[in-house]
């Protein structure tokens, strides 16, 4: 039986800086360098106006980061969208941490299972409060709430209305404008 080599953050980022891992899109997930699939346009296209909305909703109150990583104990996933603490400087050294978190998007077609089982597990054990999955097949958003013992406690699947996240209880998200342009 073969066992893998689990890798550090600080491994990780030091394989970035020498250039080992140039031009690959990759992202570290409980410690095993993983290869990101392709985004479809759909996917790119639902993450982008869905990180702008949200900018919009969240002005002032918070980050709206689109396709960045973000550092936890033994991953830097590259979520679609993560909403976390202003200033935005606070980011110019370093990527957001779970005390910087507010909630994390990741838009899924083929990748749902990957979303619901691998990173859901990596974003509950890291104690972020919040995390929504947007299924494009189904046009629903998957909510996960509250994690406890490396998993989330509370998840409900929502198609239409208005999502409120834990964090800002007076922002009501629109589920329409997460899948639509919004024009």
């Amino acid at each position: 039986m073969k066992t893998l080599a689990k890798w550090s953050v600080d491994d990780y980022h030091r394989m970035v800086e020498a250039g080992i891992l140039r031009g690959r899109h990759l992202e570290l997930l409980a410690g095993e360098i993983v290869e990101m699939s392709p985004e479809t346009p759909i996917h790119y296209t639902t993450a982008k106006r869905g990180a702008k909305y949200l900018e919009e909703l969240l002005s002032g109150k918070a980050d709206v980061r689109f396709n960045g990583p973000i550092t936890l104990s033994d991953s830097e996933p590259e979520p679609d969208i993560a909403i976390v603490r202003l200033p935005e400087s606070s980011y110019s050294d370093r990527h957001p941490t779970p005390k910087d978190i507010f909630w994390i998007v990741e838009v899924a077609k083929t990748s749902l299972k990957k979303h619901l089982e691998i990173k859901a597990a990596i974003y509950a054990k890291a104690a972020i409060q919040e995390y929504w999955v947007l299924n494009l097949s189904a046009k629903q958003i998957i909510v996960l709430k509250n994690p406890q013992d490396g998993n989330y406690v509370e998840k409900y699947t929502i198609e239409e209305g208005m999502i409120t996240p834990l964090a800002f209880p007076d922002v009501s998200v629109s589920v329409k404008r997460l899948f639509s342009s919004g024009e």
